[in-house]
């Protein structure tokens, strides 16, 4: 298969050919303003070029929407989630270079405020944050690097703060490293290729602690991933990068972190969080700095959840023809299921696949099922199948004391009853029940006006 390449500089000027990153040339402030703007078109990429007390340009929404995503890798959806599951069942081994343009500008000590836009996302927030940065650290006992997105909140100077969620891998290597008595070596990277950003993205069973995410970003990439050695740490890092923090997450030194938007919209609790210390960073000469956004971080693993979960359902109920992750449930929550009942047999499946699918991906709190005459990806649609072809007396299935996300306020911490919808028709339904077509037509062949001269 053909693919384009997937360094952050050319997935910014595919969305810039498509005419998809819209440059902003006003000064903005870092303090709210830059973000708010972003909030308000979350679904364009946006490039700032007046960034009020720097130099470093911004970059924000760029996997803000599917039409983004669809750009950057010049492909439609079905052959994104294929392209990407390949990448992760068949890894790529990266390769080490000597020197590469992340490298070019080298700074040791930082004041990090001096030299870095962070923003203040909104009112309530800690301090200045770092969201689109991946964090690498690497398994001292099996050399496994291990790619992840984790927020930091500046504290002062060269320090930061880092949250690290119960849970996660990189909580793992640091608790490692703390009983040891160690700090941890990291390294923080912004505007990494695509690969890289994909692969940091994903979590849980896809990609288990022993895979190394180099290997898949570069499988992901279908191209060696280089990378170059960190100057300070014992880590190697992407050469084609924007920017490049080094430094080491304490074993003892706390400080309290948040609150901070989470990407349910809502903020999160203040808590005690390790302390980071910069020791170095380097950038290209004319660095971008990437920031992510609340709906960004969905989007980001929905092609990848929906791959998963797409391959877990068709196991269990062949009937299944597609799946979709709704935006409103955060690409993460709500899941719709398009099915074709062929014949008899078919009957019965469509509920095992809203179990699959809850087995396959234990966020999700809400799955509805329906033919596959109805289009998953419109709300509309799939809301004229609930009004429809649905009896709450027969297809309503409760799932009492399930495991959901932490995050979930009515959740109690995480725990819920899941729902799943049964929307299809059964097999076989002899009423009246045929969508009555509309015939097509083409408006271009038509001269129309909205000139109000009157009627």
């Amino acid at each position: 298969m053909d693919h384009p390449d997937f360094s952050f500089r050319q997935a910014l000027q595919r969305l810039d050919a498509a005419g998809l990153l819209l440059k902003v040339a006003d000064q903005v402030d870092t303090d709210l303003e830059l973000t708010s703007v972003l909030f308000k078109q979350p679904e364009r990429a946006m490039m700032f070029n007046n960034v009020k007390g720097y130099d470093t340009r911004v970059v924000g929404n760029v996997l803000g929407s599917e039409e983004n995503v669809l750009a950057i890798y010049q492909m439609d959806v079905a052959t994104i989630r294929n392209f990407i599951t390949e990448g992760l069942t068949n890894p790529i081994a990266p390769k080490h270079v000597e020197s590469g343009p992340v490298q070019a500008v080298h700074r040791n000590n930082p004041d990090l405020l001096e030299y870095l836009p962070l923003p203040r996302y909104a009112p309530n927030d800690g301090g200045r944050y770092i969201s689109g940065g991946v964090v690498i650290a690497k398994d001292p006992d099996t050399g496994v690097f291990n790619a992840s997105y984790h927020r930091f909140m500046h504290v002062e100077g060269a320090k930061l703060a880092i949250q690290l969620d119960l849970g996660r891998d990189l909580r793992h290597l640091w608790e490692q490293a703390k009983a040891k008595g160690e700090r941890l070596p990291i390294a923080i990277v912004l505007g990494a290729d695509i690969g890289v950003q994909y692969a940091a993205g994903i979590m849980g069973a896809q990609l288990p602690r022993d895979m190394d995410e180099y290997h898949v970003a570069s499988g992901i990439c279908r191209a060696p991933l280089e990378l170059i050695d960190c100057k300070t740490v014992p880590l190697k890092v992407p050469a084609n990068a924007e920017m490049v923090m080094e430094g080491y997450i304490s074993a003892d030194e706390e400080v309290e972190e948040g609150p901070f938007m989470e990407f349910i919209g809502m903020y999160s609790d203040v808590s005690p969080s390790p302390i980071t210390t910069i020791e170095c960073l380097y950038h290209r000469e004319d660095p971008i700095w990437h920031v992510i956004m609340t709906k960004e971080s969905p989007i980001l693993r929905k092609h990848i959840l929906e791959g998963a979960v797409l391959k877990a359902v068709q196991a269990s109920a062949p009937c299944v023809t597609d799946v979709a992750l709704t935006e409103g449930g955060l690409y993460r929550f709500h899941l719709h299921i398009a099915v074709k009942k062929e014949k008899a047999a078919d009957e019965g499946y469509q509920r095992n696949a809203i179990f699959a699918a809850i087995a396959a991906l234990k966020d999700l709190d809400l799955i509805i099922v329906v033919d596959d005459d109805i289009d998953i990806r419109n709300w509309t649609d799939v809301e004229w199948a609930l009004a429809t072809r649905f009896d709450a007396s027969k297809g309503l299935i409760q799932m009492p004391g399930s495991r959901g996300h932490e995050y979930v306020p009515i959740s109690e911490e995480g725990v819920r009853t899941k729902l799943g919808i049964d929307a299809t028709l059964p097999y076989g339904f002899a009423k009246r029940h045929i969508r009555v077509p509309i015939p097509p037509a083409d408006l271009s062949k038509y001269s129309t006006s909205l000139d109000p001269s009157g009627i």
